[in-house]
């Protein structure tokens, strides 16, 4: 064979390989930039989730103290909250969610607090109704990180 040829067909298969490897290399690193943001995202929109039910649950929680439910339309935003939790959260997310509103609506029903009640019952640092729910909230968010760091 002739040298030229030779010469010629290698730098087209040379150029073929390293013009390859770059189009590789940066699918590969458009995928995992692509994968990244997801991730990101799916962790911002659980977070805001989760926080605002808890700040829905906490302002319940005081008003339930204080008041028996007036109007179930009281309860109208934390059961929407609830149900949008229930799209994306994990079985453990959602038993504590409406665990945290089982106590809530149990706490409706019982006899109005005086203040002093509510004085011991804040200082006490007794038991906390979203305890459970934030706890498996970091739980899963902290899974999920772990998750995409396996990949």
């Amino acid at each position: 064979m002739d040298p030229s040829i030779v010469s010629a067909l290698s730098a087209i298969l040379g150029s073929l390989v390293g013009g390859s490897a770059s189009i590789a290399a940066a699918w590969f690193t458009q995928k995992g930039q692509n994968q990244r943001e997801l991730l990101g995202t799916k962790i911002h929109r659980r977070e805001v989730l989760y926080a605002e039910f808890i700040t829905e649950c906490s302002r319940l929680t005081a008003d339930a103290l204080a008041r028996t439910l007036e109007s179930p339309a009281t309860l109208v935003h934390i059961y929407a909250l609830l149900n949008q939790i229930r799209l994306i959260a994990s079985d453990e997310v959602v038993a504590a969610a409406q665990s945290a509103m089982d106590e809530i609506l149990e706490q409706y029903f019982e006899p109005n607090m005086s203040l002093t009640e509510l004085r011991k019952i804040a200082t006490s640092h007794g038991s906390d109704p979203l305890q459970a729910f934030s706890e498996a909230c970091r739980k899963e968010l902290d899974q999920i990180q772990r998750d995409y760091l396996v990949r």
